[in-house]
């Protein structure tokens, strides 16, 4: 096994070594871990005594962390600092990688051993997460093809190889799309109604690339207030066509490159993911993506999602008629667009509601929201968050490390602010899994937690804090959601342990759970500040935002449900080889449960990474599936605030011990159980969207 640290991709004694990873050292240490990783499996594969647990999983699960990791890091910077030598090389050794991964679950000999392992008298006397390993494993295994012959074996490695890539492309291309578009503004009159904070943004970006003006991009930040803020209509016009359009076939008549246009890619990844399955022996794509979820078909989660869109129907019909009619009356728009709705939505909130989406940023700058967000944790689960250092990727980024009771529980980079070079959206993501080493040390969890939020800007020579919308903070509270599921499991099975093994379905239950505590008054007492005077959110603007916080949740939640739909009927019941086309396919679904229709023109699906390159492919219904979990999860917090703070605190503990601390190591539907004490019920999350009957 390679011991040479002075590639800093090869030296696993400590925290990587960020500040010094350079394209170079991508290949040499790629090329040795699959090395060092085949030789183990060599040895492991070969036939020998009866198989264990720690003659045989340790050791391999000991060689492939260490490929994981690297791999990890490459990926990671190649999503948050893109160049063009990182991703070549990042490229390039893709295929290796894939081709590593998909040879080890195909190994028969690898197979039959934890076969062997399963059928052992040793098997019933292991832990709950070491079984549950094994269980996964195997089903790993089947479905990595290790039970076909020889050529469908080659087919499907061909097929993982090819999906990969396309994947890859598809975010290169969005990416490629959202830098190179840049909107330069020359007259200030055309910025009525922009927000001060956004227009000395946009200065800032123009004097950068020297030019006059007013510069926008189609990051979220730079673009979203355009679309939410401006009068000027022409203006909301063309950064939405924009922003609709990139990567697509429609996006290269607005001058994009035809290299950038995804509908290629969509189209083989759908072709490709169908070959899969039938070689799987499956109908299709979706049923292969549910085998580890808890939905049990398609047909299952096809029948929950319609069942949502006619509960929210009818509040969706409600807020467009009721937007429709504002708009006509108040701001003289006879027929609502596309680039219309966010903009009236927000005059109507700020009619309705007296208070605009700004006058609510001005409360949240950046440190005292970290900080708030860090109190509610602190409270919650009993842990301390402190300041830490490690080396980094860039100098905006922060790195912290959570502790109970002076013993470290795991550690976490916050990279918050949105720049060229780094992907759209936001996450979280797995950097090192927690694991009982062969030493007998926990290695404890590193989690990366990544956001798109305005950066601090410097007016009159002084750097100004950086203010979170509403939105953003809700956000921030998602992913640190996540995180808290990677950081704080005391499982000590990797492949079990945080958020590894979790279902799918079920992995947005802490994100969604966390969100509710923005909404708190006691929460955002301590998490608010305003810009100029320092004082915390008044009760009066937060009654408002409470009266407001379900506007518009007819046409958010049928929104979500259209997404979800047009994933799962794209991997389910749409034949990627028919005449029929994936735009007909969205063009059939938004008829039949759509209230707002985009115009033709409109290729969102061209930039939709979540299921072309981010792993939600026939599982993006997972967000509403979990939204119920939540819901209910935190409505216990709801019953046990009514009884005390003794009580809530009690409850935070059987969270943090039936939900967040059991990671993978146990079916989710069985955590929830154990954390409610019954199945999950849908009434909480129809309460909490104002939904109800």
């Amino acid at each position: 096994m390679s011991t040479d640290t002075s590639n800093p991709l090869l030296d696993f004694s400590g925290l990587t070594r960020f500040d010094q990873v350079k394209p170079e050292h991508v290949t040499p240490a790629i090329d040795q871990l699959i090395k060092d990783a085949a030789a183990v499996v060599a040895q492991l594969e070969a036939p020998g005594d009866t198989v264990s647990w720690n003659s045989f999983v340790v050791p391999l699960e000991e060689a492939t962390e260490r490929l994981g990791r690297a791999w990890g890091v490459v990926n990671h910077l190649n999503h948050v600092v893109d160049t063009p030598e990182l991703r070549a090389v990042y490229n390039e050794n893709q295929p290796k990688v894939i081709e590593f991964w998909t040879m080890l679950g195909q190994n028969e000999a690898l197979f039959a051993k934890y076969k062997a392992l399963r059928a052992s008298p040793e098997y019933e006397g292991l832990s709950a997460a070491r079984k549950r390993t094994v269980e996964n494993s195997l089903r790993t295994f089947r479905l990595s093809g290790a039970e076909l012959p020889e050529d469908k074996k080659r087919r499907f490695a061909e097929i993982q190889e090819q999906q990969s890539a396309l994947s890859t492309r598809f975010s290169e291309n969005v990416l490629d799309a959202t830098n190179d578009y840049k909107l330069v503004v020359e007259d200030e009159a055309e910025l009525a109604g922009l927000p001060e904070d956004v227009k000395q943004a946009a200065r800032a970006a123009a004097e950068k690339d020297g030019k006059a003006g007013w510069q926008f991009t189609l990051h979220f930040p730079s673009y979203f207030p355009v679309l939410q803020f401006a009068d000027n209509r022409a203006l909301r016009e063309t950064i939405y066509r924009a922003n609709a359009t990139k990567a697509s076939d429609t996006g290269t008549v607005f001058s994009q490159p035809e290299k950038w246009d995804n509908s290629g890619n969509i189209l083989e990844l759908l072709r490709l993911r169908h070959e899969e399955a039938v070689l799987l022996d499956y109908a299709n794509y979706a049923e292969v993506s549910l085998v580890p979820k808890m939905a049990e078909s398609p047909q299952h989660v096809v029948e929950f999602l319609e069942d949502l869109a006619r509960r929210a129907r009818p509040f969706a019909e409600k807020d467009l008629e009721e937007l429709r009619a504002f708009a006509r009356a108040e701001l003289g728009i006879d027929e609502l667009q596309s680039w219309d709705v966010t903009y009236a939505s927000e005059k109507l909130r700020e009619k309705r509601y007296a208070f605009s989406a700004q006058e609510v940023k001005e409360y949240f700058p950046e440190h005292k929201v970290v900080a708030g967000l860090f109190g509610v944790i602190e409270n919650l689960f009993s842990v301390q968050i402190k300041p830490d250092t490690a080396p980094v990727w860039h100098p905006d980024v922060r790195f912290f490390r959570i502790e109970r009771a002076g013993q470290l529980v795991g550690q976490f980079y916050l990279d918050l602010y949105a720049r060229a070079g780094k992907a759209q959206g936001a996450w979280m993501d797995d950097a090192r899994g927690r694991r009982l080493t062969t030493g007998g040390i926990v290695q404890t969890p590193i989690a990366y937690l990544t956001c798109n939020f305005t950066p601090p800007a410097t007016v009159d020579g002084k750097l100004q804090p950086s203010l979170f919308t509403h939105d953003e903070v809700i956000t921030l509270f998602h992913e640190f959601g996540h995180g808290l599921h990677h950081m704080l499991t005391e499982v000590e099975e990797l492949s079990v342990s945080g958020i590894s093994g979790v279902e799918w379905d079920a992995v947005e239950l802490p994100s969604q759970f966390m969100e509710n505590f923005c909404w708190e008054w006691d929460k955002l007492q301590q998490m608010t500040a305003h810009v100029k005077s320092g004082e915390p959110l008044p009760r009066a603007l937060y009654d408002k935002m409470m009266a407001a916080k379900n506007f518009q949740s007819g046409l958010q939640t049928l929104r979500q449900v259209e997404f979800s739909l047009i994933d799962m009927h794209l991997h389910y019941d749409f034949d990627p080889n028919s005449e029929r086309t994936v735009q007909q396919l969205i063009d059939d679904i938004r008829k039949q449960f759509a209230v707002v229709i985009p115009p033709s023109f409109n290729r969102f699906q061209h930039s939709f990474s979540h299921i072309f390159a981010g792993g939600y492919a026939a599982g993006y219904y997972s967000y509403k599936w979990a939204e119920v979990l939540s819901a209910d999860a935190y409505a216990a917090f709801e019953e046990a605030l009514e009884q005390g703070a003794e009580q809530l605190v009690e409850t935070g503990r059987r969270f943090q011990r039936e939900i967040l601390a059991v990671g993978g190591s146990r079916p989710a539907l069985e955590s929830f159980k154990a954390f409610r004490g019954r199945e999950p019920q849908i009434d909480a999350l129809l309460r909490h969207s104002g939904m109800h009957a």
